[in-house]
């Protein structure tokens, strides 16, 4: 694995993992690395600094790292931090989760619990291709993931009703 610092064409700085410095050439070449803040696929490699570990007497004063954020229904949620992290503020960062929200909900079709099935269906040719969003195990999630079939979590839980 390595790890970019990257930049926008709009000046947004930000860091992600790749399995390998091929692996980055091919995605960028195909335009699927996209700037977390604009969303642009115009994105080049900035300049990075090596890490530099601290004097023994400066890691004895270091503060412990934050812990990962829990999920309400289990495992974690990812989180940025460093130079690079998008500096928002917790109203902005509210109003562009609902945005997110009404783009998918809008422009995609809610399959609730049968996503995995839906996705596996659309990748065998056996449904029409569309964008689907809904509900997933983690086991299901991963073997979709594992069959080549793309998927992304969201950061909200979908709207349904509970009676």
């Amino acid at each position: 694995m390595i790890r970019y610092a990257l930049k926008c064409e709009n000046d947004h700085g930000f860091e992600s993992w790749f399995q390998s410095a091929d692996a980055f050439d091919k995605l960028q070449a195909a335009g699927m690395v996209a700037c977390p803040e604009c969303g642009t696929a115009s994105v080049s490699k900035a300049l990075m600094a090596p890490p530099v570990r601290p004097s023994r007497k400066a890691a004895g004063a270091a503060q412990p790292a934050a812990a990962p954020t829990p999920h309400p229904q289990g495992g974690h949620v990812p989180v940025a931090a460093g130079p690079h992290a998008p500096r928002l503020t917790p109203e902005q960062r509210a109003e562009a989760l609902k945005a997110l929200r009404r783009q998918i909900e809008a422009n995609s079709e809610y399959v609730g619990t049968s996503f995995a099935r839906e996705a596996r269906k659309m990748h065998l040719g056996e449904a029409p291709e569309r964008s689907i969003y809904g509900e997933a195990s983690l086991r299901d999630a991963k073997e979709l993931l594992e069959d080549g079939i793309p998927v992304a979590p969201l950061p909200f839980l979908p709207t349904r009703k509970t009676n």
